[in-house]
């Protein structure tokens, strides 16, 4: 009954085509499943994520028509992608010049040395030093150094008007422990090491909610042995939690909550992985369904613009 880190992060875009382009050319992503959002057939979900798809690393995205987020508190405000050592950052800054993308100079936040940049529609995203920590899997075809590529998520940013029920959720519900502070924001820590297995939760207190549109962020999703999965979704019921009960993904299984500001948390598991209906080598390069949607195929791609 751990949270092994974080499992993936969904975020939202209004122009897929510039998202697939930003996240695979400008980032070096590897898009390892072009599907759609199973809730909302008509609205792809991208996932982009390390060379072998591994949980962890994947920022996702829902293609819906909507117009820019409005920042506020009772959202998901910032996301962490690690990459390692000094150098690296020197690359990134570069290669930021070159491609016109906004950032600030890398500095010490948390500890760690930190990037700031925004995507093209503003989402807000870190680059953050890992010191190395954790396994790496380069994507051979990555416009990106293998050594200064993306390894994978972390840490994650939340911003609530209240800290002390999210915090009660965090630490009784979820097993995380408080493990430092700084300025206004609490780090909370889940059973793996570094950024990827961090929480931080931002008090703003003057802050309006924010209103999701391009440029917000979703949910956030937390990694579980799929082994504890039925566990899992007894203690929520058993805590009496609202929640969505068990959902199959079909590449992994979840359950849906959202803690007391509000804020959707998933719980992710492990497996059974995204080489699951397509070969390691082939990921992502055509569009993927759940057996549940296949039979719709024609239908739903006709409605998708091309990428």
């Amino acid at each position: 009954m751990q949270l092994n880190g974080l499992h993936h992060l969904t975020a939202v875009t209004a122009d897929a085509p510039s998202n697939h382009n930003f996240y695979t050319k400008t980032l070096g992503l590897r898009m390892v499943k072009k599907t759609v959002n199973q809730d909302d057939t008509s609205a792809y979900h991208l996932f982009y994520a390390d060379g072998l798809g591994s949980p962890g690393t994947d920022i996702t995205f829902f293609d819906w028509p909507v117009g820019r987020e409005r920042r506020g508190t009772h959202s998901i405000c910032r996301t962490g992608l690690r990459i390692k050592g000094e150098a690296a950052f020197r690359w990134w800054s570069d290669h930021f010049k070159e491609r016109g993308v906004a950032f600030e100079k890398a500095a010490e936040k948390a500890g760690r040395l930190t990037l700031d940049f925004e995507d093209f529609e503003g989402q807000r995203l870190s680059l953050v030093d890992d010191d190395g920590l954790g396994d790496a899997h380069p994507w051979e075809q990555s416009p990106v150094p293998a050594e200064h590529q993306i390894r994978g998520l972390g840490p994650i940013t939340i911003s609530v008007p209240d800290l002390l029920p999210t915090e009660t959720v965090l630490m009784q519900v979820m097993g995380m422990t408080k493990a430092r502070e700084f300025s206004n924001t609490s780090v909370f820590k889940m059973n793996s090491t570094g950024p990827v297995a961090e929480l931080h939760v931002r008090v703003d207190k003057g802050l309006p909610p924010a209103q999701q549109g391009a440029g917000s962020v979703h949910h956030v999703a937390f990694n579980i042995a799929s082994a504890n999965y039925e566990a899992w979704a007894k203690r929520l019921k058993e805590l009496r939690i609202p929640n969505s009960g068990p959902v199959d993904r079909f590449w992994f299984k979840s359950l849906y909550f959202r803690e007391p500001n509000g804020i959707l948390f998933e719980i992710a598991t492990d497996g059974p992985g995204f080489a699951t209906d397509e070969s390691l080598e082939n990921l992502g390069k055509t569009l993927s369904l759940p057996p549940f949607l296949e039979a719709k195929r024609a239908q739903i791609e006709a409605g998708l613009k091309p990428l």
